[in-house]
């Protein structure tokens, strides 16, 4: 008896050594798998205080702990500060932030689901217990309807038929659409539907789409994801990752003011022009007084004086951008525009710069798009280039370093130290994932080697000196720079599509 009580009053202990910020787990290596032992289902939040990803979802994280606590729902929510807890997030892979992992009897999976309170919630439900909201009566009904953007529900006879399971099966395929599920005749009377029916009820374009056909899981998919999105869908924080990470791969882009005399006309033939694409390309608008926006913008090499823009972008195996002829926003032009991508037609548009008049006056020289071959292809010497991002805090750290390696090597006819921008500055053949990224072209055969030793003098030193052959690994002390260069404000906005 004693023994039990020990051990009772020991899990008690252990529970409380969790501590709670809004409802929402902090956990750390010390209390991490006691956690998951104590709770079955856990989302947990790999966060860095600096972050201005995570700043953002915080109040909308602990806005869902909140209210599955108020529910009594035994689903939690956790957070993990991974710049201290560094070992932990090398455990699970964590290479940015935010990165939310979701852990079902200890076993964890990625989360890629909805940003905000009520869809982190939703998700949690669906997957760990009936997929779909139940609506019992009409005035739920009426309510999950007026709550959402987009709501989709199921109509049937009987939760055991066919029909609805494969709605239900449908259902677990979405992470950022809610579903209702009703059995009640005076729900299904309230909105038109006999029998087994799928709608779906959205607060844009036409209102309402009436799901047709085979009650198949495959079917009920393309239904939803055919009429969930805007025939014109603005970009914003919240629709990013429906945006990119949807099963459209082409997106048609709209760079132009909301202020804009012309705008409510543009808008209104734009999305005339989109229904003839549906489920082929998705069209989207980019407010440009938006501040948050200029990121995109200038991924896309846009200033002011070039809105209103176009621009049509293919994800399908990376990111490859087009640009139409003309800058006017014709839907007759637009839509020849289009047709000749669909065709096959068109090259892809690589952003550059004009050439400086001084880009090899300092030790370090300057490229861009137009001279890059000309100097890093030049196979009588070694050429180390550093792609950089003058937003980047790790590019503006190296800033003195790499000066002080060109000034040392200045003398060598035989080595060039360079530095592109590569927010301005694209290539065809090299593509950047994360600033400051550095490679060395060799003379001879312009093999490229990668350098990923220590940003010092002494490590570039050896490395151009050795051929590439030192540095060219990771250092196995540098797990935190790279969690740290891997974050979403050191990488290209490529990489948020």
């Amino acid at each position: 008896m004693f023994k039990l009580l020990s051990i009772v009053c020991l899990a008690a202990f252990v529970v409380a050594e969790i501590k709670e910020e809004e409802n929402v787990l902090v956990l750390g290596t010390d209390n991490f798998e006691e956690a998951l032992s104590l709770y079955p289902d856990i989302l947990v939040e790999f966060y860095a205080p600096w972050c201005g990803h995570c700043k953002s979802l915080a109040p909308e994280y602990a806005k869902a702990a909140t209210k599955l606590q108020e529910e009594g729902s035994k689903l939690k929510l956790a957070k993990v500060d991974a710049t201290v807890e560094s070992e932990l997030a090398q455990k699970y892979g964590v290479r940015g932030y935010p990165t939310l992992k979701f852990f079902h009897d200890g076993k964890d999976s990625e989360y890629n689901g909805p940003r905000q309170a009520e869809g982190i919630v939703s998700w949690l439900k669906k997957k760990t217990g009936f997929p779909a909201t139940k609506l019992a009566d009409v005035e739920a009904a009426q309510k999950f309807v007026a709550d959402r953007e987009v709501a989709v529900i199921g109509f049937f006879e009987s939760e055991e038929s066919d029909e609805a399971k494969a709605f239900l099966d449908a259902v677990r395929a979405f992470d950022d659409i809610e579903f209702g599920f009703a059995t009640d005749k005076a729900v299904a009377g309230e909105y038109k539907a006999s029998g087994n029916k799928v709608i779906l009820l959205k607060k844009f374009d036409e209102g309402r789409a009436d799901f047709e056909g085979d009650f198949a899981k495959d079917k009920l998919v393309e239904f939803v994801k055919g009429n969930s999105l805007p025939l014109l869908i603005e970009f914003n924080q919240q629709s990013a990752q429906r945006i990119f990470s949807g099963e459209l791969k082409n997106h048609l882009l709209i760079f132009m003011s909301k202020e804009a005399e012309n705008f409510n006309k543009v808008n209104e033939s734009t999305r005339e022009l989109a229904k003839g694409y549906k489920n082929k390309l998705l069209f989207v608008f980019v407010n440009t007084d938006v501040e948050e926006n200029s990121r995109i913008t200038e991924f896309f090499g846009l200033q002011k004086e070039d809105f209103p823009a176009v621009r049509l972008i293919s994800l399908a195996d990376q990111l490859v951008k087009y640009k139409p002829d003309v800058a006017e926003l014709n839907p007759e032009k637009l839509k020849v525009f289009v047709d000749d991508y669909l065709a096959g037609k068109l090259k892809p548009h690589l952003n550059t710069q004009d050439v400086p008049a001084d880009w090899d006056k300092a030790p370090v020289k300057v490229l861009v798009g137009k001279n890059f071959d000309e100097v890093a292809l030049d196979k009588t010497k070694d050429v180390l280039v550093e792609f950089y991002a003058p937003w980047c805090g790790h590019c503006k750290k190296l800033v003195p370093i790499y000066d002080e390696l060109a000034e040392k090597l200045a003398d060598r006819k035989d080595i060039v130290i360079a530095k592109m921008d590569s927010t301005a500055n694209e290539l065809e053949h090299t593509k950047i994932e994360s600033f400051p990224t550095i490679k060395l072209y060799k003379k001879g055969d312009n093999q490229v080697v990668d350098y990923n030793g220590e940003r010092t003098l002494e490590g570039m030193l050896k490395f151009i000196e050795s051929g590439g052959e030192v540095g060219k690994a990771a250092p196995e002390d540098e797990e935190e720079e790279d969690l740290e260069k891997e974050d979403a404000d050191e990488k290209p906005v490529k990489d948020e599509l």
